[in-house]
């Protein structure tokens, strides 16, 4: 299959300076929270790779942890403000490899999209027969780590709803979802995996979801941030221990809820 060249996504500031993440926090943390000061820090002081950073860092990570999780509500739901037009083909297209990821039946057989884990009924579903489960379509708000927000109608089947399916244990603490985008992933919390719009995506604004937006299938929900909503799905695993994740390894916050 043909494969399309698009623009790489968008590097955080440190990132475009060659500065790892966790030292920008680290040094940021130090500097008081100014990003000039953290850039000059992160990148000339040997603190930010001491012992004593990397603990402050972890700390600063479970805090925000605690009190993320605190401010999640499963009951509460994205809607985007009718002021705000669909972005349409301006979504940005975001993805690892070097090339856009297209599935090749040729090479790799139908894709299927497994459910395993901790669960009593393991999937493993072609495209039409995930179309086959309940049907979920709503106009929701997309929000990238760098700031910026899009809207789009998706498309799928809620996660929760797959859960029940594949009869998912009341041990699963965690899901990890697994891409055959240079074999990213990401690990989430069972409570924003079951949130009623956390979706498994097939479609984006009235149609199939396309190569560059994560065909076949992608994880998508308004209570995490786009990182950790992962394109090009083959695997979903239900878990009793969080794994991280592509980014999450990287430095970026593990939890990443909005």
């Amino acid at each position: 299959m043909s494969r399309i060249w698009l623009p790489r996504r968008r590097r955080h500031l440190a990132e475009g300076l060659g500065i790892d993440r966790r030292a920008f926090l680290a040094a940021s943390l130090r500097a008081g929270g100014g990003a000039a000061a953290a850039l000059a820090l992160a990148g000339c002081d040997s603190w930010t790779r001491t012992r004593a950073a990397q603990s402050w860092v972890r700390g600063a990570e479970r805090w925000n942890e605690r009190v993320e999780r605190k401010i999640f509500r499963p009951g509460a739901r994205n809607v985007p403000s009718a002021r705000l037009a669909a972005t349409g083909a301006r979504f940005p297209a975001y993805f690892i490899g070097d090339q856009l990821p297209v599935w090749d039946e040729a090479a790799r057989g139908v894709w299927r999209l497994e459910v395993n884990g901790l669960c009593a009924r393991p999937q493993r579903l072609t495209l039409d027969e995930l179309k086959l489960l309940p049907r979920t379509e709503a106009r929701l708000e997309h929000f990238c780590v760098e700031g910026w927000s899009a809207v789009a109608v998706r498309t799928g089947v809620r996660l929760s709803d797959l859960a029940r399916h594949a009869g998912v244990s009341a041990d699963a603490r965690y899901v990890d979802f697994q891409s055959f985008d240079d074999d990213y992933h990401e690990s989430w919390d069972i409570e924003s995996a079951m949130h009623s719009q956390t979706l498994i995506v097939y479609g984006q604004d009235g149609e199939l979801l396309g190569p560059e937006y994560g065909a076949p299938a992608r994880v998508y929900s308004p209570v995490k941030l786009g990182y950790k909503c992962t394109k090009y799905l083959t695997r979903i695993v239900f878990l009793a221990e969080r794994n991280g994740g592509y980014w999450s390894d990287q430095g970026y916050e593990w939890y990443g809820g909005v």
